[in-house]
């Protein structure tokens, strides 16, 4: 079961040896200068390129260190977990190198693309099983199993040899960088495992070094436990950050994050996305969104990190690229250039025409339109979407709408709404 004792703090010799027993098993990932980020920022921004790991996250880091930890009866009676995702690949090809058998839980709902990753990575010294609708789901199936079984559970994120593994990220920093001191890490946060490793070494090894946590705005779970003064479970969360939405960081993480982090702030679901299209489309890098948190909050320090040396770790890269449209919408409703409307329509010939003509400008684009023609109503309505080319376009195209009386409703601002019709 999970270590909940919160007086732990790793040691560096502890961290070392971690990265020794890693030699060979996690890439020594490089630590490279971005030029457009540096140049946008007046900074010299480095990135952490954990996304360039084999299994494409930081997580084989803890997974291995942990499982190669494992007594000979715990080896002997199996290893259990759940993920939705980068941990159960970490615990797959740890399985497979250290040849013990482990079962790992995931949601129903995962993505094929995720589940053959897995079973491609521990091959046949793993077991695959879907149950529930969500990683709780998959995470108490995962428990129960453990506690029925006398199977080892190995935690994403709550544990000291998973968390002293996730601090070779921060060995490797400090290594790759000491001809120049760094003045500020951004680390993203979703159970804290990778934000209390790497704080930890700063924390040793360099102290002037901020380390600045970073968390989507729909799961701020360290931030609320920080703000509160204890670890804190959040009633709801947004998921779509998947690989750093959880509703409760783990007790080590909190209690060593207390101490360690500078700041911690959220960034938008939306921002995140628009991150992510821009290091594709100038970088051709792809993350995933958990990937992206730490260079999306680098806006709000823009003052701060002018002409200093700040590294921004890229958590993973494993991203469906069946999610591309909903990235893209997302991104466009956080800059303001996609919007949704009712649209009432009079029941007369023309009256399409004279909306598309008359009201739309000429860089307006329709890319939502649904309709339904009604009986003996003096209006019918639509549910229309529209693609700006600036946000400034909006409030003249809502004037025009209300002055020949096209104007129903405004869907953006009205998310129960928004997710019902469109």
């Amino acid at each position: 079961m999970e270590n909940t004792t919160t007086t732990y703090k790793p040691a560096l010799k502890a961290i070392e040896a971690a990265a020794e027993k890693l030699k060979g098993i996690a890439s020594i990932t490089p630590l490279i200068k971005n030029a457009h980020y540096s140049k946008q920022f007046g900074a010299n921004v480095y990135f952490k390129r954990e996304d360039l790991q084999e299994v494409r996250s930081y997580k084989i880091r803890g997974a291995y260190n942990k499982i190669s930890s494992l007594t000979a009866s715990q080896i002997e009676n199996e290893i259990v977990c759940a993920s939705a995702g980068n941990h159960a690949q970490g615990v797959a090809i740890s399985c497979k190198l250290l040849k013990i058998k482990g079962t790992i839980f995931m949601p129903s709902p995962t993505p094929n693309q995720k589940i053959e990753q897995v079973k491609m990575f521990g091959e046949d010294y793993i077991d695959v099983i879907l149950v529930g609708d969500t990683f709780d789901d998959a995470y108490h199936a995962a428990v129960e199993t453990s506690e029925r079984l006398s199977k080892t559970f190995i935690h994403p994120f709550n544990d000291e040899k998973v968390i002293e593994g996730q601090a070779t990220v921060g060995l490797e920093i400090i290594d790759q960088a000491k001809t120049h001191p760094i003045h500020y890490v951004f680390v993203p946060i979703g159970g804290g495992g990778l934000s209390a490793g790497l704080s930890s070494v700063f924390k040793i090894l360099s102290p002037q070094t901020k380390i600045i946590g970073v968390e989507p705005k729909g799961a701020p779970s360290m931030l609320t436990s920080l703000k509160n003064n204890r670890n804190t479970e959040l009633k709801s969360i947004e998921n779509f950050v998947d690989g750093a939405a959880v509703k409760r960081v783990g007790d080590l993480n909190f209690a060593i994050c207390k101490d360690t982090l500078s700041d911690v702030v959220t960034v938008d679901e939306g921002k995140i996305c628009q991150t992510i299209l821009d290091l594709y489309n100038k970088d051709a890098i792809v993350v995933e969104p958990a990937g992206a948190l730490s260079i999306s909050a680098l806006e709000q320090f823009s003052d701060d990190i002018k002409d200093k040396n700040v590294v921004c770790v890229i958590s993973g890269s494993n991203n469906d690229i069946t999610r591309t449209a909903e990235i893209k919408e997302r991104a466009l409703l956080y800059a303001d250039l996609k919007h949704y409307f009712i649209i009432k329509f009079p029941q007369r010939a023309g009256a399409l025409r004279e909306f598309v003509v008359d009201i739309l400008g000429p860089t307006d684009d329709i890319t939502h339109f649904e309709y339904t023609k009604k009986v003996n109503r003096e209006n019918d309505v639509a549910v229309v979407g529209l693609e700006l080319k600036s946000p400034s376009d909006l409030e003249p195209l809502i004037t025009k709408m209300k002055l020949h009386n096209f104007y129903g409703d405004y869907l953006n601002d009205k998310p129960d709404l928004f997710q019902f019709l469109v």
